[in-house]
């Protein structure tokens, strides 16, 4: 399964492209960042994120997308601007019918190092040693996107971990019911 994990932002988007193989390993395909205009105004930016996250969605043909949900912020305004990157992300992933899966920052830092308050250098070392790169993804936009993505593949390992265990119990449930009594002979 091929995850693209995206970090948006209105002056630099991140992404990151994993590739999880059916052995659950784990492998960077490509990251990077999509860098908007300065001084442009709001609707050029978010028309330059979807642009660049159309290129990459064309170069990797991913199976999902994952995304940064939205977070609190004290600022409105940014909060509100963040959430302009996001619906070119999703406008993107949604015109290719692509499922998104959404992750909050605490989510993707507490998957990827364990405390959902961890610093963006730890995200970076994590990353870099959970995929056994050479170097940690720079900038820290496209590290924080690979880390969306390995939270979405860790997710879906998890997921699939519950539904063997619950397999299991159903099954050995069924295999230790007594016989009914009264049944044909």
């Amino acid at each position: 399964m091929i995850v693209l994990g995206v970090d948006p932002g209105t002056a630099t988007t991140g992404y990151g492209v994993v590739a999880r193989g059916r052995d659950g390993a784990v492998s960077l395909l490509e990251c990077g960042v999509i860098r908007t205009t300065p001084r442009s105004d709001l609707a050029r930016r978010v028309a330059e994120i979807y642009e660049g996250i159309e290129e990459v969605l064309t170069r990797r043909t991913p199976e999902i997308v994952a995304v940064e949900g939205i977070f609190y912020s004290r600022n409105a305004r940014t909060a509100m601007v963040l959430g302009h990157a996001r619906g070119a992300v999703l406008l993107a992933a949604a015109q290719r019918e692509l499922p998104v899966a959404e992750y909050s920052p605490a989510e993707v830092k507490h998957a990827i190092v364990g405390s959902g308050r961890a610093t963006k250098e730890q995200i970076q070392f994590m990353v870099q040693r959970l995929l056994r790169l050479k170097a940690p993804p720079q900038p820290a936009d496209a590290a924080d996107a690979v880390a969306i993505a390995l939270c979405h593949c860790y997710a879906l390992a998890a997921a699939r971990l519950a539904t063997l265990a619950q397999n299991d119990r159903v099954g050995a449930a069924a295999r230790h019911r007594p016989a009914a009594a009264g049944g044909a002979a």
